[in-house]
């Protein structure tokens, strides 16, 4: 069985990493804001770097860096970032967040991620998986720490939550001066309860736009809006 998931320019080998390609990361890496141009630009907890592949599709940032702790996931982004045709602007560091957030100077005009969020701690048999997916791997307030330290002034922060994490995310994050500008609930299926939050935040304090995402209209019928969205990736959209 061939391992990899074939997007329209690239592809992604997910054999040994933990977390596989999923809606959660593609939702991230096609609704991050790139209107205000990010010239660098950081994916936290990059997995098998889908996010900041799909960015460097999306934009002409000449720095996209990747931060990936677990040693499998790392190797196989890097492994994806050298097949893709943008591997002279990818970069993956081998280190937790907190690590590299104490050490880089450089902003960033952009930051992405798709964190561990579940707050179970009951192990699934797989550590790397466990570590990928629950929210004890990269606390909140790590990100969030890491984000102020490392965001430009006008820059953003877009990531992906469970609907049920949102208010204790905005919460810690208005705190330490990061405001939402956008926000985007997203819902399966018309008759579905929202169960993922995507949200932009900056440290201007602004109105918010809000609106709601529907993935499909039923199985397989996706709605015009999330194949809008995904086009130019998914190879049958």
């Amino acid at each position: 069985m061939n391992p990899d998931f074939r997007f329209k320019a690239f592809s992604i080998r997910q054999d040994r990493g933990a977390m596989k390609v999923g809606t959660d990361g593609v939702l991230v890496g096609a609704w991050a804001s790139l209107e205000h141009n990010p010239d660098a630009i950081l994916d936290i907890g990059a997995g098998t770097g889908l996010i900041a592949l799909m960015l460097a599709q999306r934009s002409g940032a000449e720095i996209i860096d990747a931060v990936e702790a677990d040693a499998e996931a790392f190797e196989e982004c890097v492994e994806n970032f050298e097949a893709s045709p943008w591997a002279d602007r990818l970069f993956c560091y081998h280190t937790g967040f907190a690590e590299f957030a104490s050490e880089i100077e450089e902003p960033y005009a952009l930051i992405v991620s798709n964190p561990p969020f579940f707050q179970e701690q009951v192990g699934s048999g797989n550590p790397a998986r466990d570590q990928a997916r629950q929210a004890s791997a990269l606390p909140f307030e790590t990100l969030i720490d890491g984000v102020v330290r490392l965001l430009a002034p006008e820059g953003r922060f877009a990531l992906i939550l469970p609907v049920n994490a949102e208010a204790s995310f905005l919460k810690k994050a208005q705190r330490r001066g990061l405001f939402p500008r956008r926000r985007t609930r997203v819902k399966g299926n018309p008759q579905a309860s929202v169960k993922r939050i995507l949200l932009e935040l900056s440290r201007q304090e602004e109105p918010c736009i809000e609106n709601t995402l529907t993935i499909e209209l039923e199985r397989h019928q996706y709605t015009p809006e999330y194949t809008e969205l995904t086009r130019e990736f998914y190879l049958k959209m």
